[in-house]
């Protein structure tokens, strides 16, 4: 039972994450990404997932700074680009999101995306990074079973998590099977489906039910099936309704419901067809 917003589950490391987090993906740099930051601190978020690629780790690491929380309090995860795959290139690109952040360490560090032997040379960076303990915890996203089926093998460290566009449209059961069974956490982005979720009908009708709103159903949905959910939002309001999904639980008939709504269905791209 998933029981607040600081409520954490056990990395197949021992590492300790939060169940439940902020997203700034598309989220300005500057204002707009210190606001909701702040926001998300002062509701009681303690994890912030942002990536090279969103060019506003600094903004990240400025509100966290100016929040007063003490850093060991909070998990901060950031990724490697594309761009800078590669044992050498991504030993430097991880000490350039450590200088934006103004940070010793992140509690977690991913691939961005798969991007076959390249990701194994990257990969080496990341389990060197993880031994320094300059990352608590190390993984991967966008990878589909295929992918680490190729990929586990080359591992010394096994990944400790695996982010993913996860939602009611793409539930990926195989691969929630695969995780599951590996001992990899699986994280969703995309989780309120960019906020579709709120044009469904079967999740307006099971919100009415409990006094939630179609977002606040999916999220307590993915929290309920062991998914770790970061919904990004820049509006205040939004921000804290996010977060008030833990003082109730969905019935076993309306996960089955959400569970009905699968239409393997992708809002971002698809891991098995992109050119960046």
């Amino acid at each position: 039972m998933v029981k607040g917003i600081k409520h954490k589950v056990t990395l197949n490391n021992g590492t300790e994450m939060p169940v439940f987090g902020l997203g700034v993906w598309k989220s300005e740099a500057g204002t707009e990404t210190e606001n909701a930051v702040t926001w998300a601190l002062e509701t009681g978020y303690i994890h912030i997932d942002t990536a090279s690629l969103y060019k506003n780790e600094d903004s990240v690491g400025k509100a966290v700074k100016e929040s007063g929380i003490p850093r060991e309090q909070l998990f901060i995860t950031t990724k490697v680009w594309n761009t800078d795959q590669g044992y050498k290139s991504t030993l430097k690109a991880f000490d350039d999101s450590l200088e934006k952040l103004g940070m010793d360490y992140v509690d977690l560090y991913l691939i961005h995306w798969p991007n076959g032997d390249l990701s194994v040379k990257t990969w080496k960076a990341l389990e060197e990074i993880h031994s320094q303990g300059r990352s608590k915890a190390i993984g991967v996203s966008n990878f589909m079973v295929s992918h680490l089926d190729e990929f586990l093998p080359h591992c010394n460290v096994k990944p400790a998590v695996n982010q993913v566009e996860f939602h009611p449209y793409l539930q990926l059961r195989e691969l929630q099977s695969f995780c599951q069974t590996n001992g990899i956490q699986l994280e969703a982005w995309a989780p309120i489906m960019k906020g579709h979720v709120s044009e469904v009908k079967e999740l307006i009708e099971i919100g009415e039910k409990y006094g939630k709103t179609p977002p606040q159903v999916t999220i307590r949905w993915e929290l309920q099936l062991g998914v770790i959910t970061i919904p990004k939002s820049v509006r205040q309001h939004r921000i804290v309704e996010n977060a008030d999904v833990f003082d109730f639980e969905l019935s076993a008939t309306d996960m089955e419901v959400i569970a009905s709504l699968e239409k393997n269905y992708r809002y971002g791209m698809d891991p098995y067809n992109f050119d960046f």
